[in-house]
């Protein structure tokens, strides 16, 4: 893996991203805090899971903290657009922080302990593939829903991206 194509499937993650953040934000909040039968309770629990773990991982891998799991919650986003919102933050961030790795750092091993005290090693790029697969699970579970909802995001695959943007 090296710098440059790990650029490219985060440039996907963020598009896929989009893609439910804007088909969320023309729900009625009804629907967007409906409970669901999803591990996280709905629509907007799902969400704010997927942009919790991608924060909570970057904190890990860039400052080393297991502190940032679990810490964003459904109610702190009482609107899509204020999911959006966080979520755009969010995003500059990790792409900040992206853009200073090497090929090499790829490579690294990043080594943590888990609240149950089993210690983890994991390569760099492993966990970073990790956050964006996460993603993909969840973004499918909400397309589903905002189907059902009658406001699909469409097409969210890897080669739907690549083909909107030429790439390949």
């Amino acid at each position: 893996m090296n710098t440059r194509d790990i650029q490219t499937i985060y440039d996907y993650n963020y598009w896929a991203n989009q893609r439910i953040l804007t088909a969320a934000a023309q729900l009625g909040q009804e629907q967007f805090t409906a409970p669901a039968t999803n591990s996280v309770g709905s629509l907007r629990g799902m969400i704010v899971h997927v942009l919790d773990a991608e924060y909570a991982w970057r904190m890990l891998l860039q400052h080393k903290t297991l502190d940032h799991f679990r810490e964003l919650k459904a109610d702190d986003f009482p609107t899509a657009e204020a999911l959006a919102a966080r979520w755009r933050k969010d995003e500059q961030s990790m792409r900040a922080w992206l853009a200073t790795l090497t090929d090499a750092d790829l490579d690294g091993v990043i080594r943590y302990t888990t609240d149950e005290g089993g210690v983890r090693e994991r390569v760099l790029w492993h966990c970073l593939w990790h956050v964006v697969n996460h993603g993909t699970q969840h973004r499918s579970e909400a397309a589903v829903l905002l189907t059902d909802y009658g406001y699909s995001p469409g097409g969210l695959d890897f080669t739907a991206f690549l083909n909107e943007f030429g790439i390949g």
